[in-house]
């Protein structure tokens, strides 16, 4: 059995003195790539094949959510196939040092020169070292010459990182590589192998938030004892969706659609001197709409998403109105499967300038 960790020990090594040479591989630091692999020519899983559509190419002025539960956070890394027996074969004898490789012109009696030299063996050494455990363990142990004789019956499936937690520790618990899968039958005994499921989890992370920004009115100057309408703009905040998606080699197309909601506006007016609309501060959607807009004819109503200051804020001073904007996290997946995510939310805060009202007394 090819024992993980001596080879993550041996494949840090490389790097490690790798990176101590001039010629260290400037690819080692890459953001999405699994654990493991060799300088100049890995043997690990890198980037992951899943596509993200919907989210508006990344659009602009867009906000990730905080789950509202804090135990809760995307997969840090799953498996899916990544190479077929040949393509696996191929990747760990590329590995191997380059012998053909003319060593470079030193000067002659060159301390430098010959430690370059030194470390350059040591790093070909421990590389060899690590290329010898795999290819016994595909061609021997476990493998008939790395399943060569089933080309196009399955494939190998490797750890992958989720791109936006490239340096989590937690994506080293993908680190069991090139495990094959015969084709058409996703491997049940592996915990984090790529699903519907997980792809949602993954494109939670991908949904196009918008930021929140409140409208208020009056806009730029509060008096004390008249009210402030709170609102978002209909247009923008409205469910949004992603869809992460997979397409095995066999046929089988794996998909799932992550759709945010906005639900609820909590607004936290700074200053215990103020009373909010509604009492408990928490807006909810009525016909679509959190908050309502103001217009003139509306100047003797009360707000149904708003606040009232009872104190001015000082000469110069200003209270910071906090507003949480709550979305509901649903997902669907191509199998059937589907449910809820933990909800997200995202706060703005927007510094509300109070004024006394200024009045003439004629005696």
């Amino acid at each position: 059995m090819i024992q993980k960790n001596s080879i993550i020990a041996l494949t840090t090594g490389i790097l490690l003195a790798a990176s101590a040479t001039a010629h260290a591989d400037p690819k080692g630091s890459g953001a999405s790539r699994a654990p493991g692999g060799t300088d100049g020519a890995d043997i690990t899983a890198e980037v992951s094949h899943v596509q993200i559509t919907g989210r508006g190419g990344k659009a602009k002025n867009t906000v990730k959510l905080n789950p509202k539960d804090p135990d809760w956070e995307a997969p840090a890394c799953w498996y899916e196939p990544k190479t077929t027996p040949k393509e696996l074969k191929e990747k760990i004898e590329s590995a191997k040092p380059d012998k053909k490789k003319p060593d470079k012109k030193k000067e002659s009696g060159s301390i430098l020169g010959g430690l370059e030299e030194s470390n350059q063996k040591a790093v070909d050494g421990l590389r060899n070292q690590v290329v010898n455990i795999y290819e016994n363990y595909y061609q021997t142990d476990k493998y008939d010459d790395y399943n060569i004789d089933k080309q196009g019956k399955g494939m190998f499936w490797e750890g992958v990182r989720n791109p936006n937690k490239a340096d989590d520790p937690k994506a080293d618990a993908c680190s069991e590589h090139a495990i094959w899968v015969p084709k058409g039958k996703p491997p049940k005994s592996m915990p984090l192998a790529v699903s519907p499921k997980i792809l949602a989890q993954y494109a939670y992370e991908e949904l196009p938030i918008p930021g929140t920004e409140l409208s208020v009115n009056p806009e730029n100057k509060q008096t004390v004892n008249l009210d402030t309408w709170v609102w978002l703009n209909k247009g923008r905040f409205k469910p949004v969706d992603v869809t992460a998606s997979l397409d095995l080699l066999d046929g089988t197309h794996l998909s799932a659609t992550t759709t945010a909601k906005p639900t609820s506006l909590t607004l936290e007016p700074g200053t215990d001197d103020a009373k909010t609309y509604p009492g408990s501060g928490k807006c909810v959607v009525k016909n679509g709409q959190l908050g309502e807009e103001y217009s003139v004819g509306k100047k003797n109503q009360t707000p149904p998403c708003g606040v009232r200051y009872l104190r001015a804020s000082g000469q110069n001073g200003s209270y910071p109105l906090k507003a949480t904007l709550t979305w509901k996290i649903a997902w669907k997946g191509s199998d059937g499967t589907g449910g809820d995510l933990p909800a997200g939310a995202f706060s703005t805060t927007k510094n509300m300038t109070v004024k006394e009202i200024q009045s003439i007394v004629h005696d």
